[in-house]
């Protein structure tokens, strides 16, 4: 499995911003599916946003739900996720999750790295805690 250890939850006013981010152990420049989902008390678990590093940019992949407000980004060096977050609502209170796949096991099943990919199958990190009032 994939360690990740996430940070940067808070508690924040609605209308404010939040960078998430999200460090896989590993060697740099190693290859995952990696992003993000979210769960919160009384709903399903909810993809955010998703990207196969060994592609970078043209494989970002975003949920319905947050697309124009959210964006990820890659540190390859650093192994590093990030998942910003602008114009945050009260009903985007929740725990975020960092999850991941390996790149080996994407190639041996011959999958696509995608946001449900992601939520249905990912090995998640501990969850960092996101409240907006």
């Amino acid at each position: 499995e994939v360690q990740l250890v996430e940070s940067g939850g808070d508690s924040v006013q609605a209308g404010g911003s939040l960078r998430l981010s999200c460090a896989a152990d590993g060697r740099p420049y190693s290859r995952y599916c990696i992003g993000w989902f979210r769960e919160a008390p009384g709903k399903e678990r909810e993809g955010l946003a998703s990207v196969d590093t060994g592609r970078g940019s043209d494989s970002m992949r975003y949920g319905e739900s947050v697309k124009g407000r959210v964006s990820i980004s890659l540190d390859n060096a650093k192994n590093t996720v990030y998942l910003s977050m602008n114009d945050l609502k009260p009903e985007d209170t929740a725990m975020y999750y960092c999850a991941a796949i390996k790149g080996s096991q994407l190639l041996a099943r011959g999958l696509v790295c995608t946001v449900d990919l992601l939520r249905d199958f990912g090995s998640p990190g501990q969850g960092t805690q996101v409240t907006v009032s």
